[in-house]
């Protein structure tokens, strides 16, 4: 199946259209009331000045730039979310691989693109959502007991990546578009995350690392890492 098939091509993610219609005429129907039915000006001007900053900021949260990996996928890893890389270290995977790996973290702050790529081309292994807390997303424990969901992929050399989306104290709602069995491609949306978080991914000990501590990545952009 052509990745430029299945490419998702959208300026506004269709998570926030809902929110951003409703909002919008939430905010011309207050300033609509101030205008008409109060008689100074002064409160109408004031939310007019906070319904358009917030509105702005709405935007550039559901804002969904359309990306193309331009070069070669093979073994290739890409950031699967926009960020800033937080924890680059060698871990115990307890849910899935039950294993040592090794772990990259992209911690998304609320003015950053929310919507997460696939790190890499395959099939999808496996799908899984767990319940849990809502801790700051750039804390250690986020990873395994804050609420997650995982989402595993087999590269077509055999190798299988974890990609596990993080809600944070703000991020109440993960949304995973991956099913288990389906192709998935780096173009491709992998899911979206509301209001701040993080993504971690889960790769094989040895692979070559391609970023570091605190860099800003760019997702489905960015080269992390390259698997043997």
């Amino acid at each position: 199946m052509s990745r430029l098939k299945k490419l998702k091509k959208i300026r506004i993610h269709h998570e926030g259209t809902t929110i951003l219609w409703t909002s919008l005429i939430a905010f011309l129907a207050i300033n609509a009331v101030l205008f008409f039915c109060i008689e100074t000006l002064i409160p109408f001007y004031l939310f007019a000045v906070i319904s358009i900053v917030v509105y702005g900021l709405m935007v550039n949260f559901f804002r969904c730039p359309i990306r193309l990996f331009n070069e070669e996928t093979e073994k290739v890893v890409v950031a699967p979310a926009d960020g800033r890389i937080v924890v680059i270290e060698e871990v115990d995977e307890h849910e899935y691989f039950h294993d040592r790996r090794l772990m990259i973290s992209i911690f998304m702050s609320v003015l950053n693109v929310h919507a997460n790529w696939y790190p890499v081309d395959g099939v999808v292994k496996k799908v899984a959502h767990n319940n849990g807390k809502f801790m700051k997303a750039w804390l250690p424990k986020a990873s395994t007991e804050n609420e997650r969901s995982m989402v595993v992929i087999e590269t077509p050399e055999g190798v299988e990546v974890m990609a596990r989306q993080i809600a944070g104290a703000m991020a109440r709602r993960i949304v995973t578009y991956a099913e288990a069995g389906e192709e998935c491609y780096i173009d491709e949306h992998m899911g979206f995350i509301k209001f701040g978080s993080r993504v971690d991914v889960y790769l094989p000990l040895g692979t070559e690392v391609c970023v570091s501590m605190g860099e800003l990545t760019t997702g489905n952009q960015t080269v992390i890492a390259r698997l043997k």
